[in-house]
């Protein structure tokens, strides 16, 4: 009995219309342009600014998705969300969705794994498909991220956008296509280095961690540079070798828009022409869960995604979280 593998079959994205420029940034905090963009290769990123949640977010990238492949909200069987920015800690926003799309018949959960949310929640997705459980699994990734940072922490303000994108996941008519593999890793030492103290069980909400800026995200940059350059580009390596395949069998590494450096290290990494790296950084900067469902409906949308298509996503996050997923294009 051929194995049942869980397919991309759709993909959909939002991003606000706001644009907070660098050249927005210098009225901020003390930065330039060049300095922003010779160490993260960040332009511009997009901010929600009408106090909209998520699920706001999320609920446009999932239309967008819908629509292009042609079914309704009903049809759903799962809802996953990738976030670390959900519209409130309960109800999950996962539920906020499914309320507001009318996927009366589905069920879902929020995951939280930072910037490798999204990669997360589809391998977690990808079990429903697989087992024969379910049909079709939406999985979500979407961040505000402007509602954790610290618009006057130079360290950190530059770095971050809001956005949402999402794909849905269904059997593949063909074994041969679909998620493929993938390795997924953690390690908590690396939760020191990156982290937002405040808001829950062991620092609640108070005047003193509002007054100690424990509600917004924290970062020794140069620490998580140094690992996230290694995690990346090991894992995205192991799992090229795990499944036999070299620099020329990859058409694309979809990785985490992290830093514009440790993309390009982790294509050298894996012996990728920097063409062969999807990039949305000096548009978007990063959106955390939303970086590589985002990249994927804009290059699937510009025709540059091909149907049998190798895919390596990469991804490494706060926790420390990391992982690859090698993908077979199948529409």
């Amino acid at each position: 009995m051929n194995k049942i593998r869980a397919a991309i079959t759709s993909v959909g994205h939002y991003v606000p219309e706001t644009v907070l420029t660098n050249k927005d940034m210098e009225k901020l905090v003390e930065t330039h342009d060049e300095w922003i963009v010779s160490r993260t290769g960040i332009k511009e990123r997009r901010i929600l600014t009408n106090g909209e949640p998520i699920s706001f977010m999320a609920v446009e990238a999932i239309n967008m998705l819908l629509e292009r492949r042609g079914i309704k909200a009903d049809e759903l069987d799962l809802i996953l969300v990738g976030t670390v920015t959900p519209d409130m800690f309960f109800p999950s926003t996962a539920c906020i969705i499914q309320e507001k799309i009318g996927a009366t018949k589905a069920w879902g959960f929020d995951v939280l794994a930072a910037c490798s949310g999204f990669i997360f929640t589809m391998v977690a997705g990808m079990q429903f498909i697989e087992s024969g459980m379910y049909k079709k699994v939406l999985i979500v990734g979407a961040d505000k991220m402007s509602s954790i940072t610290n618009y006057k922490d130079r360290n950190t303000c530059v770095l971050f956008g809001d956005g949402a994108g999402c794909v849905l996941l269904e059997p593949s008519e063909d074994p041969g296509y679909g998620i493929m593999d993938n390795i997924m890793r953690v390690d908590g030492k690396g939760g020191k280095y990156l982290n937002m103290l405040g808001g829950g069980s062991l620092n609640p909400p108070s005047h003193d961690t509002v007054d100690k800026n424990w509600h917004y995200v924290y970062q020794d940059g140069k620490i998580v540079f140094k690992d996230a350059v290694k995690g990346m580009a090991d894992i995205s390596v192991e799992i090229m070798q795990k499944n036999n395949l070299k620099a020329e069998d990859i058409a694309y590494l979809v990785p985490h828009q992290a830093n514009m450096r440790i993309l390009t290290a982790c294509a050298d990494r894996m012996g990728l022409p920097h063409d062969k790296v999807m990039v949305n950084i000096h548009k978007y900067g990063n959106t955390t869960a939303a970086t590589i469902p985002l990249c994927l409906s804009e290059y699937w949308a510009e025709g540059k995604i091909k149907k049998g298509d190798n895919l390596v996503l990469a991804s490494f996050g706060a926790g420390y979280t990391w992982g690859s997923i090698l993908v077979k294009w199948a529409y």
